[in-house]
């Protein structure tokens, strides 16, 4: 199981949301590209990256900040936030990012995901972010009637990369990851799933790879605040 380190950008800034509220953003570093190497120089293997003022504008915003993360990095970055059209996607993949993670525009126009999915094979993923497992879009503020299980089965086909679940009421919340929906999200298709919320010490990385099924987890607070050591964790994760 891959564990991907989180930095959420907000104007410019590496921050931590709590229950995706923008107003509770706590600043945790005001350089995000040594934030994304000194997680590199721990040894991760990617590193995961969110433009969250994108995600509220439906366009890139931290595009700077994304930029001078990259510039710095050898391992692969993933992006989700204010991805919704095959010329951002292009912009993105062409400035080296790896994956880029599509959200909003999963549920709202699907052929784009699986036109980008077949334009560029294994650099697509879909974000599914729930909130009691229904689907909420455009930076988590608005909800929808499609469950995140149904969502995830419209896309077995299209050969996206990834699936990236959130549980947005575990986000940034320190208590621990929803295991028990991620696991059945992991069991219900056959795309990798990604685990992101909550995810608050080595024992939740622990009881999530004993699944079986879960390909990887994301990771952020915790890690800022050293609640979990990133050479550790990588370390029994690998073992």
């Amino acid at each position: 199981m891959i564990l991907y380190p989180a930095i959420d950008l907000k104007d410019g800034q590496a921050v931590r949301l709590v229950h995706g509220e923008m107003s509770s953003a706590t600043v945790f570093n005001d350089d995000p590209a040594a934030q994304a190497l000194a997680f590199q120089d721990a040894g991760c293997d990617w590193v995961h990256l969110v433009d969250l003022n994108g995600a509220f504008a439906g366009r890139p915003v931290n595009g700077a900040a994304v930029d001078a993360i990259l510039s710095r990095l050898t391992v692969p970055a993933q992006l989700g936030g204010g991805i919704r059209d095959m010329a951002t996607i292009e912009g993105w993949l062409q400035k080296g990012l790896a994956r880029v993670i599509l959200g909003t525009v999963a549920v709202e126009n699907p052929d784009l995901v699986r036109e980008a999915s077949r334009a560029f094979p294994g650099q697509v993923a879909v974000g599914i972010d729930a909130r009691k497992g229904m689907v909420a879009t455009k930076g988590w503020a608005e909800e929808t009637s499609v469950t995140a299980t149904d969502l995830a089965r419209r896309f077995e086909d299209a050969g996206v990369a990834a699936i990236v679940y959130t549980d947005i009421d575990r986000d940034g919340a320190m208590g621990g990851p929803n295991v028990e929906a991620t696991d059945a999200l992991a069991r219900a298709v056959s795309i990798p799933v990604i685990a992101s919320g909550g995810v608050s010490s080595l024992d939740d990385l622990l009881r999530l790879k004993a699944q079986g099924t879960i390909a990887g987890a994301i990771s952020g607070r915790a890690l800022y605040d050293g609640a979990i050591d990133l050479a550790e964790a990588l370390a029994a994760l690998r073992a």
